[in-house]
């Protein structure tokens, strides 16, 4: 997978921020990751066509990386902190992926639920089915991944299902929880950012 880069630190010094201030940069970063894997997806010549697939595939990695972000944060956060968190980060993605799937697909009709609303009854049922699954600390096990890539073999074509599962398991996986990891690795960081040095206030910055 190509390595994307995405800022995860903020700009200024100041107070500690807010769960949901923490939650909303973090569901930034997690739609920028899902976005990448659709993109190499594609390259590598799988047929992931814009419309219901394309958004189908979406939810999937989405919910995917929320359940392991979900792990880490257990790691790092006390029950009150991390509750207020992962509430805030799984509607501030639905939020994202509406506006975005409203944007190319339209609304749905009236009296049909909201893109909204489709993904967080998505992210509340796969939730009971990936907590069976083990988490080391730091990744996710055998199982918990394979299942993400059955989900999505379930979704494609014909003839990508038979390579589906390896390409997500052993190429895109990987990556993409690296770029995640990393990603709020640098979100929850108390650290200052480092002062850039070498440029003056004469070079333009």
């Amino acid at each position: 997978m190509a390595n994307i880069r995405i800022k995860s630190q903020w700009f200024r010094d100041g107070p500690a921020k807010t769960p949901q201030q923490n939650a909303s940069a973090m569901a930034f970063i997690t739609w920028r990751v899902t976005q990448n894997m659709l993109k190499q997806m594609r390259s590598a010549s799988f047929d992931i066509e814009i419309g219901a697939q394309y958004f189908a595939f979406t939810r999937e990695v989405l919910v995917f990386l929320i359940q392991v972000i979900d792990r880490l944060a257990h790691e790092r956060m006390d029950a009150t902190m991390r509750t207020e968190f992962m509430t805030a980060l799984v509607l501030r993605v639905a939020e994202i992926l509406q506006e975005n799937e409203d944007r190319l697909m339209g609304a749905p009709a009236p009296g049909q639920p909201s893109h909204y609303d489709r993904f967080v009854d998505l992210f509340n049922e796969l939730a009971d089915h990936y907590a069976e699954f083990g988490f080391d600390g730091t990744d996710p096990d055998f199982a918990f991944v394979r299942y993400l890539g059955h989900r999505i073999e379930a979704i494609m074509s014909q003839k990508d299902q038979r390579w589906v599962v390896d390409q997500v398991m052993a190429s895109e996986v990987p990556d993409a929880l690296e770029m995640v990891k990393r990603g709020l690795q640098g979100v929850l960081s108390t650290e200052p950012r480092p002062k850039r040095s070498g440029r003056g206030v004469a070079a333009g910055d």
